[in-house]
């Protein structure tokens, strides 16, 4: 089994609740705790609720975390998922003021055990790396959805990642944090796995995926399509291979505007950045609907 901490800025793109679900559904995932990022957390918390309350899984530990960045303005003020509540059973108060502590001691109690799941702004696990030096050597291994690093997107104007750029000065902690391991699913990368509305309406046959989609906007035909960005970065906790990777150390832009957010890979081989490349597409998507549709 994996030990998982997922930390996410669910109720934004629906990537989130489609990564949850994901998690939620799989045999080897020990999901010991959610912590939400940016904008209304609270609101962020109840949505992942709903999935958790779906699945059965009441039991789940679920933490509002950090509203705003660190330094920068709010790019993310609120979740816009949170207007489909109503429509479903959810836990409605969240203890306060406590995801970084709930993080730091479900680590402490798993050293060398558990997956940190990072799917958002990375504000919550900057903090935690921060306030508390040590947890991050504590960690099996950091796995996000993060960055941009082949540069091969002519559809994308802008250059950084919208976790990244969101929160810049966390992603800089964060990437230069001493985990024995930081996988990151960047966006050149997570682009490459997507599927329009039809393919989605035939391949969503579970009770969480078509949760999910209620939340998605594929049956009000205001969205056309899913990109799998964070599924992606979980899937890789349990098929690494779906990948190839860079190693070395990744650095982030910090004093451009323009730029802010950006990450670039120098490689080294002793270093413990892996950066995803190159995915298999295919193979992703078999893997991904068999497990999400359990």
């Amino acid at each position: 089994m994996e030990k998982i901490l997922l930390d996410t800025d669910i109720g934004s793109d629906i990537d989130d609740s489609v990564a949850l679900a994901y998690l939620l559904n799989h045999p080897d995932c020990d999901l010991l705790g959610i912590t939400t990022v940016t904008g209304e957390p609270v609101e962020r918390a109840k949505i992942a609720s709903v999935l958790c309350w779906a699945a059965g899984r009441k039991d789940i530990p679920i933490y509002p975390g950090a509203a705003e960045p660190l330094i920068i303005p709010q790019k993310q003020k609120s979740p816009h998922q949170a207007v489909k509540l109503p429509n479903w059973p959810h836990q409605t108060e969240f203890p306060q003021n406590e995801a970084v502590n709930f993080m730091r001691r479900t680590i402490r109690e798993n050293p060398g055990e558990v997956t940190l799941l990072g799917i958002g702004p990375m504000t919550n696990i900057a903090l935690l790396f921060s306030l508390e030096p040590e947890i991050p050597t504590l960690l099996k291994q950091l796995v996000i959805m993060c960055g941009v690093f082949t540069y091969g997107m002519e559809a994308y104007t802008c250059l950084s990642e919208w976790n990244s750029r969101c929160d810049p000065h966390a992603s800089a902690i964060i990437y230069r944090a001493p985990v024995k391991k930081i996988v990151s699913a960047g966006l050149d990368v997570t682009t490459q796995v997507i599927q329009n509305k039809e393919e989605i309406l035939k391949a969503y046959t579970g009770k969480l995926l078509k949760t999910v989609l209620d939340f998605s906007g594929i049956y009000e035909g205001t969205r056309q399509s899913i990109t799998y960005h964070d599924p992606l970065a979980a899937a890789l906790i349990f098929e690494p291979s779906l990948c190839t990777y860079g190693v070395g150390h990744v650095e982030v832009e910090l004093q451009s505007t323009k730029l802010e957010g950006l990450t670039e890979l120098q490689k080294d081989p002793e270093g413990n950045n892996y950066v995803a490349l190159d995915v298999d597409r295919g193979r992703f998507f078999r893997h991904f609907l068999e497990i999400a549709n359990r």
